[in-house]
């Protein structure tokens, strides 16, 4: 079952790249009726998810209204840099077992830091939840390991040391 809804949110994200580059989508009514056609059942709040991950935002179309745009790969470039910054000037150590995985930050960082993680837009993330302050629990996907994510997070941030 994970397989098969890891590859439909992937299909799904295509359609939503897809449709926004060829269509005026002006709002999330729209782009769910788009992907309503196109076979796809979604709610508005997964759309939403969707639309953060992609880091979709609204632009001027020059008229009068805004419609849907999908970042540059340069905008994109700066801001996981970004993002790698954050999290690098936060994080202490990252511990894993099993599908979670422990990340320990400096006294007012987990935030900043569970927030880097949410938006590197690492698809065996289910979610995180950072502590008060110093803390930061990243749960796994079914079946992806911390080593798994870690080699995902070297990935995104090549200074990340083992």
């Amino acid at each position: 079952m994970y397989i098969y809804a890891v590859k439909e949110r992937l299909d799904r994200l295509k359609a939503v790249e897809k449709l926004i580059k060829t269509c005026r989508i002006e709002s999330q009514e729209t782009l769910l009726g788009y992907l309503e056609k196109e076979g796809f059942t979604v709610t508005q709040a997964t759309l939403s998810r969707d639309l953060k991950l992609l880091k979709v935002g609204k632009i001027s179309d020059g008229e009068n209204g805004h419609v849907y745009s999908l970042p540059d790969d340069e905008e994109e470039r700066e801001t996981n840099r970004t993002y790698a910054h954050d999290f690098m000037r936060g994080y202490i150590s990252i511990e894993w077992s099993g599908a979670m995985v422990v990340i320990k930050t400096y006294s007012g960082y987990s935030d900043a830091v569970a927030l880097a993680v949410d938006n590197l837009g690492f698809d065996d993330v289910l979610g995180t939840i950072a502590g008060r302050d110093n803390t930061v629990f990243v749960c796994l996907c079914e079946g992806v390991t911390g080593e798994d994510f870690m080699k995902r997070m070297k990935e995104s941030i090549p200074e990340l040391e083992d």
